[in-house]
């Protein structure tokens, strides 16, 4: 990205800033110039400072410490994935499948997005989350989230075994061979450990659909964000460890978005496909 030098402070009102953005590439103007704006408060020379990161492609999250999910502020710390607008989708699926008083794990939490909706729409019930990188569960306690540093299940309570109503996860899971076509920009501040998923996309989508019946209650769900010809890359190793038939999470333009899978037999479930494999 080349973008045209920033004009001098007294000309950064809401017009010129849009149009500089727009220039630049960026696709939401408007909105972008508000956020930044609202940031800088009038300091002139904060806002300067906010545009020229902005300008190199740095994530606006990162540049303005936060961002909306499903109407909520979200702060996000600097080199912690930002949550994506389709994932909104799946926290709002995920709030209705958690009973008020029920149990929910966040897996690959990053800020704590969705932990945080689900904490925020189900007061009642305990909310807990992980992330291998303990930047991302130091941001996710900062949003109010009970966060733990670890690889997906291994740092939780030993006492939430077979208690979870949902397991909700936005997992890296874009194919190696793909990373080179996300947006541009993508992977010059974010890490592809954010989304580098393997060869199909799926090698850490298998370990939570294996891992997950340990956790949950009979008759808990999962909740996986993933695409393409995942879901039914995933069908025989849900079929094996017990799971329901999965429902297929679709955007409004018709894109797989996730999966939605209850496991019937939970933690006995798990133990007793476990032993078949071994």
């Amino acid at each position: 990205m080349n973008p045209d030098p920033v004009p001098g402070k007294a000309e950064l009102d809401h017009a010129s800033l849009a149009t500089l953005l727009r220039r630049a590439g960026f696709v939401a103007p408007e909105e972008e110039a508000d956020e930044l704006l609202d940031c800088a408060a009038g300091d002139a020379a904060l806002l300067g400072s906010l545009v020229t990161r902005r300008l190199t492609g740095e994530p606006l999250a990162w540049v303005t410490g936060s961002v909306t999910f499903c109407d909520l502020v979200i702060r996000v710390h600097r080199n912690v994935y930002v949550p994506r607008w389709q994932s909104q989708q799946l926290a709002r699926r995920a709030v209705a499948c958690l009973p008020p008083d029920g149990t929910a794990i966040d897996l690959c939490t990053g800020s704590g997005a969705i932990a945080k909706i689900l904490a925020t729409a189900r007061p009642g019930a305990r909310v807990v989350a992980t992330d291998i990188d303990a930047r991302a569960a130091a941001c996710a306690a900062a949003n109010g989230v009970e966060a733990y540093r670890g690889d997906l299940f291994e740092s939780l309570p030993p006492a939430l075994a077979g208690r979870a109503d949902v397991v909700v996860a936005v997992v890296p899971y874009v194919p190696t061979p793909a990373l080179p076509l996300l947006q541009r920009d993508t992977l010059a501040f974010e890490s592809a450990l954010s989304y580098d998923g393997g060869k199909d996309g799926t090698r850490i989508l298998r370990r939570v659909v294996t891992e997950a019946p340990h956790f949950l209650r009979p008759g808990g769900v999962i909740l996986l964000e993933l695409g393409g010809e995942q879901v039914d890359i995933l069908r025989p190793d849900l079929e094996r460890l017990g799971y329901d038939a999965p429902a297929v999470l679709v955007d409004e333009d018709g894109d797989i978005r996730g999966l939605e899978a209850r496991c019937a037999a939970g933690a006995a479930g798990a133990a007793g496909a476990a032993g078949a494999a071994t």
